[in-house]
């Protein structure tokens, strides 16, 4: 939700798909398997509407069937036999009215995983288990008799992550000396050195320069300090990755052997179980995926020997349920009073976005009603140029911290054009970081027009505004009737959503770096609350939009 704050020109959230995550410990640790993987299907509507769409991440795309047949089929091919736990749908408005989840090892035989069920359009979670390299939807009822069928994604997910390492041992470059073939300083990418990739930072990197470095081969190696034994080397690319590399080992820097290579390369995170022994370790790219050089978010290497250097100790993950409250605000003082500014930040100014308010300074748009809740105020007056003024609230200046779980009950206003939320943005943008290399971690969105459905969204480097990753969801009630509870669980794994106690998305670590990109959320955010009114995201404000219109916050709570 940073992208209203006023030194930031940012892009809006999009609408990122509906899928409703299950609750319970099984859920944290599921990730995606089935993205970017080959899927075929009976028909296709037309070429702009193809299988693959259907398991692309792109919750802007999808994959749409004939009209004619009433039966048809989407199937895809995990790549290898996988414990497969749950299936994620997110139909278009063309649903099937009755079809069944189906599992197979050779492409051959394919047996029910689940009874006949019905979809809906929009989010749909399916329980499954058992093995299988095929995944398919058997659809045999359409729920528009005059169309296809037609979904924007279809994930399949296992529990675990990413495959595990093999290769142990202990972290040996971090912070050591790196060398390459080029680096880019300029405008674009300031700076994008080779230091980058040892710093254990994963919203720096480094690349090749753009004015010497957009040629092969491209490298970067890591002066380890002293010989080792190498046994893992982990990479998380940006979208200027190597299609063939070579990751290769050395004495002096000089004569290098190759310990493993490919011509295959995927970009995203690569996990790398190598052997090899030497003191310098070294990525020799010969092929790149576009017209652009060489990129590493991050280059890991893991092994013994050496000369390592630990890097900052991480908080410990908290154990869920937490129960031990760190922080909060019960908003319990007297009618008219303002927040208290041992708690709060009365953060002010022109937001971006084509939001039409002006946030107040002083609370002016923030008091007590007396009965318990913080009232933020969206008022129809002129300041600053404005014609609107609303509030937004921040613990920065109080209360920053790392892992646990972030709750508030609130009460959200119903009107066109209307924009609460519930969020947290990485502390080091208060120290000069920009978004959304900071991160930001929206907790609820809800835009005024639609109040049946809710939105938790992370944003970072690789995945922001419109692209951010998150998800919609859609509630079991009006949430602008009553108070609800919204809530975030926090660990070094990843990052849940709930609602009222019901998670609603899952933000697993391991997925988000093997599907979109570098994980940035491992390290002090600041919790903030505001009501915008109008912007490229909600919509404008029209003539039934009710001014005042008040966001109610009975209390804020952090437990660890």
């Amino acid at each position: 939700m940073n992208r209203r704050l006023a030194t930031l020109g940012l892009a809006l959230t999009g609408l990122l798909g509906a899928f409703v995550l299950p609750s319970g410990p099984a859920a944290a640790a599921e990730v995606v398997v089935s993205q970017g993987k080959v899927t075929t299907s009976s028909s296709d509507e037309w070429s702009g509407t193809p299988a693959s769409a259907a398991t692309d991440g792109n919750t802007g795309t999808r994959w749409s069937s004939a009209f004619t047949n009433a039966t048809e089929w989407l199937k895809v091919d995990l790549g290898s036999t996988t414990a497969v736990t749950r299936v994620a749908l997110n139909w278009e408005a063309a649903y099937a009215s009755a079809f069944t989840v189906q599992f197979s090892t050779d492409n051959q035989t394919f047996t029910n995983a689940t009874p006949t069920l019905s979809g809906n359009a929009g989010a749909q979670s399916i329980t499954v288990s058992g093995n299988a390299r095929y995944v398919r939807l058997n659809l045999t009822s359409k729920a528009l008799p005059a169309y296809g069928y037609s979904l924007w994604e279809f994930q399949v997910f296992a529990n675990g992550s990413t495959p595990p390492p093999t290769g142990g041992g202990t972290l040996l470059s971090y912070g050591k000396r790196g060398v390459a073939s080029s680096e880019q300083n300029d405008v674009n990418c300031n700076p994008c050195t080779a230091d980058k990739a040892f710093d254990r930072d994963p919203a720096t990197r480094w690349a090749t320069s753009s004015t010497t470095g957009w040629v092969d081969p491209g490298w970067i190696y890591v002066d380890l300090g002293a010989t080792a034994t190498i046994s893992r080397v982990e990479l998380q690319w940006d979208p200027a990755y190597a299609t063939a590399y070579r990751i290769q080992v050395s004495p002096d820097a000089t004569t290098w052997n190759d310990i493993y290579s490919t011509t295959t390369g995927k970009g995203f995170k690569e996990v790398l179980n190598v052997s090899g022994t030497g003191r310098y370790v070294r990525m020799y790219g010969t092929a790149r995926v576009g017209p652009y050089g060489y990129s590493l978010y991050d280059f890991d290497v893991y092994g013994t020997g050496g000369s390592p250097t630990a890097p900052p100790a991480q908080p410990a993950d908290p154990t869920f349920p937490a129960t031990r409250l760190v922080w909060h605000d019960e908003f319990d003082t007297g009618a008219g009073t303002k927040p208290s500014t041992a708690n709060w930040y009365s953060d002010f100014g022109v937001p971006q976005n084509g939001e039409v308010q002006y946030y107040t300074d002083n609370f002016n748009n923030a008091t007590m009603d007396g009965a318990g809740h913080l009232v933020i105020e969206a008022r129809k007056e002129a300041s600053n140029g404005r014609d609107y003024t609303s509030g937004r609230l921040n613990t920065s200046k109080s209360f920053n911290f790392q892992y646990g779980r972030v709750e508030a009950r609130i009460k959200v206003p119903k009107g066109n054009g209307l924009w609460p939320a519930f969020w947290m943005m990485g502390s080091d943008f208060l120290t000069g970081r920009p978004w959304p290399y900071n991160g930001e971690i929206d907790i609820m969105e809800i835009l005024g027009r639609n109040t049946n459905e809710g939105y938790s969204t992370l944003h970072a480097p690789q995945y922001n505004g419109a692209g951010g990753y998150g998800q919609k969801y859609t509630a079991p009630v009006d949430l602008s009737l009553d108070y609800h509870t919204y809530a975030a669980e926090w660990d070094s794994k990843g990052i849940r959503f709930f609602l009222d106690g019901t998670q609603v998305f899952n933000a697993a670590k391991a997925t988000v770096e093997a599907t979109r990109g570098p994980w940035i959320f491992d390290h002090k955010f600041y919790v903030i609350l505001n009501l915008a009114v109008g912007g490229d995201f909600p919509g404008p404000i029209d003539a039934s939009t009710p001014f005042p219109s008040r966001m109610l916050v009975d209390y804020v709570r952090v437990y660890q």
